[in-house]
């Protein structure tokens, strides 16, 4: 399926960093899109906008879709348990019934997190062993997805992306990069764990071209393609910066600042192959060093630095 202005897309969580990117992506390749999102603010004004909530079991989504992105979720800095299912969990069988009659294809956005941490080095057949709730929440939701899109005859592709999604906004720039600048970002543990790197503009490019190549009902790993420690990673930011090299903090006392299961999963050591994807899909910016240094070189040309 080639995007197209007859390409009607809809794209849960729209307001987010990944899904207002992924909106934008979709919007100027000329698909039709729907952002359903709780408020308006936030919501790319160009695409059409389905004010909702995931937690509502009346939750009405109107129109047909050729293809639904689930990327609505809260985060493991959420520390309230019943949210999270309600939202993460029970959010997603809502929006599957709110849809199951009007769309073809549903793509859930994962993360490499529900993978068995005991195995450092990631593809799509390691083994799913979620250590975390969130985790775990994560995983019921793409079971109940797999059997009942299969039951529809619906096609179903899950997609774990990269452990750190980097651009300009979000998490990256409001917490990495503006406390770095401040001097204030602390790397939680020794920093000696690794994680996984990807561009936000590969995100986006990666699920699109998912869904343009039809590699649809199988699971794909989404992230760049060269690893580093999380301190590399970091001091290699610093130097682009032009700032100091941050300090580290025990675990222990990260996790006083910062609810435990997110320290749990920021300090796990991982590696993963997008060896799959790459069979289709050209990354634009392979290295986090590419990456991150036309990042810092287009906020220093905006004067966002």
């Amino acid at each position: 399926m080639k995007f197209s202005q007859d390409s009607k897309v809809l794209v849960t969580g729209a307001s987010g960093f990944v899904g207002s990117n992924l909106v934008q992506r979709l919007l100027d390749i000329g698909a039709d899109v729907t952002s359903l999102v709780r408020k308006r603010e936030g919501a790319k004004q160009r695409s059409k906008i389905i004010i909702g909530d995931l937690t509502d079991k009346n939750l009405n989504i109107s129109g047909d879709f050729d293809v639904v992105y689930h990327l609505a979720s809260l985060t493991p800095l959420v520390n309230n348990k019943k949210l999270l299912e309600e939202v993460n969990y029970t959010g997603t069988k809502n929006l599957f019934e709110a849809v199951k009659d009007k769309t073809k294809s549903f793509v859930y956005i994962s993360g490499l997190t529900v993978f068995d941490s005991k195995d450092v080095n990631i593809n799509e057949n390691t083994k799913i062993n979620p250590d975390t709730f969130f985790t775990k929440l994560r995983v019921m939701a793409q079971q109940y997805l797999s059997e009942n899109c299969k039951d529809r005859g619906m096609d179903f592709t899950v997609v774990h992306a990269g452990d750190i999604a980097y651009g300009i906004g979000g998490f990256f720039k409001k917490e990495i990069v503006n406390r770095l600048k401040k001097g204030m970002f602390r790397i939680p543990g020794s920093g000696d764990y690794f994680k996984n790197y990807i561009h936000i503009e590969d995100v986006v490019g990666g699920l699109v071209s998912i869904v343009e190549k039809n590699a649809v009902n199988q699971s794909f790993i989404l992230t760049g393609s060269n690893h580093a420690t999380f301190r590399e990673f970091i001091n290699f930011l610093s130097d682009l910066l032009g700032v100091k090299h941050p300090k580290s903090v025990p675990v222990f006392l990260a996790k006083l600042a910062i609810r435990g299961d997110l320290v749990n999963l920021m300090t796990n050591s991982m590696i993963a192959s997008n060896e799959k994807i790459r069979k289709f899909y050209n990354f634009k910016y392979p290295t986090y060093q590419e990456g991150l240094t036309s990042i810092i070189s287009e906020l220093k040309s905006a004067k966002l630095l």
